[in-house]
């Protein structure tokens, strides 16, 4: 911030010596225009120099800003009509004799006096509209920040927000499994209970980061769909295959589980046999991940879960990878497939 505002003043002060530079050096060898130099180049300077400033940090804020435009205008207005007659002012009075001079030498070939004092407006009117033209550019990057900043922390809010859904979410679909064992297998019941332990200490200590490695979020599959597999019958064929070395990839956590989860919610049936393939590849810095289930439609007298996964997981991914992302969901022959590629370079 300090190192901005010391590069805007050195920038400011070079243009203005700049200008009070250029007259001179343009006419140093003439040693008779350096007090013209003097009246007609570095006192409207000054004027400019008071016109620019005193709009650029008073009256563009407090005036055009505040949609006081005619107030704005007016005391502009003004302020160019008194430097117009102090300049005429301080030349009749200090440089009378100059004056005197180029009046006996120019006889007859002065411009009329309106052209004269119209060009002495526009001339004027330069610093004017550049204070405004830098003022509205500075506002409009400080709005646009503001507006990037705002947005940012609207993302980071969903987010969290969409984080917090999935947990209990999560949470209530498993105790829904494990609840289906207790009377079943007493033994398989408590295991599940203490892999669902790790399982939510994981979601709860280790992905509060906007990115994990990879191999975390492997790992974590893994232990989810065995923890699954305890509750499914020998009908039910559960493979899985994911990448056994470290890529050094990182992605958003908990981005697959809801599909994981859907196809053991409506892959699985009781009484005929069925299949789940989950698979996932890396390309460089590509992740594919692909499920593969029979279709058992869910019955409506079924309440293992609301449905919140899948939304949860399509919100998640057009807020995090934007068009950086494919999502694609086929069905067909009682057998639902979805390919999620998402690239995290």
């Amino acid at each position: 911030m300090l190192k901005t505002k010391t590069v805007s003043i050195l920038s400011h002060l070079l243009v203005w010596v700049v200008l009070f530079m250029m007259p001179y050096l343009l006419s140093y060898s003439q040693e008779q225009d350096i007090t013209r130099v003097f009246m007609h180049f570095w006192v409207p300077i000054v004027f400019f120099v008071i016109i620019f400033y005193s709009n650029y940090f008073q009256f563009i804020d407090r005036f055009l800003f505040t949609n006081k435009t005619l107030v704005f205008i007016g005391i502009n207005l003004l302020m160019i009509v008194f430097f117009l007659f102090l300049k005429e002012y301080i030349e009749t009075t200090f440089f009378a004799e100059l004056n005197n001079q180029r009046g006996s030498s120019d006889t007859g070939n002065r411009p009329p006096i309106k052209l004269i004092i119209y060009v002495h407006m526009l001339s004027y009117l330069a610093p004017l509209l550049f204070s405004i033209a830098l003022k509205m550019t500075k506002r409009w990057a400080t709005t646009e920040a503001e507006r990037k900043e705002a947005a940012n922390v609207k993302l980071q809010s969903e987010l969290q927000h969409l984080h917090y859904q999935l947990q209990p979410h999560f949470f209530f679909n498993s105790l829904n499994n494990i609840y289906s064992l207790v009377d079943i297998s007493p033994e398989q019941a408590k295991s599940s209970i203490h892999s669902l332990s790790k399982l939510m200490r994981y979601m709860l200590y280790e992905t509060n980061l906007e990115q994990i490695l990879l191999s975390k979020e492997i790992d974590f599959m893994t232990k989810y769909i065995e923890l699954m597999k305890l509750r499914v019958s020998d009908k039910t064929k559960v493979t899985y295959q994911f990448p056994t070395q470290e890529t050094g990839i990182k992605i958003a956590p908990l981005l697959f589980i809801s599909l994981i989860e859907n196809s053991f919610k409506h892959g699985v049936s009781a009484t005929q046999e069925s299949n789940i393939k989950v698979s996932m590849t890396t390309n460089d810095k590509e992740v594919c991940f692909t499920i593969e289930n029979n279709d058992f439609p869910k019955k409506t007298t079924d309440k293992s879960g609301s449905g919140i996964g899948l939304q949860n997981l399509e919100k998640r991914l057009k807020l995090l990878y934007q068009n950086a992302y494919s999502f694609k969901t086929i069905k067909e022959n009682n057998s639902f497939k979805v390919e999620l590629n998402i690239d995290t370079h």
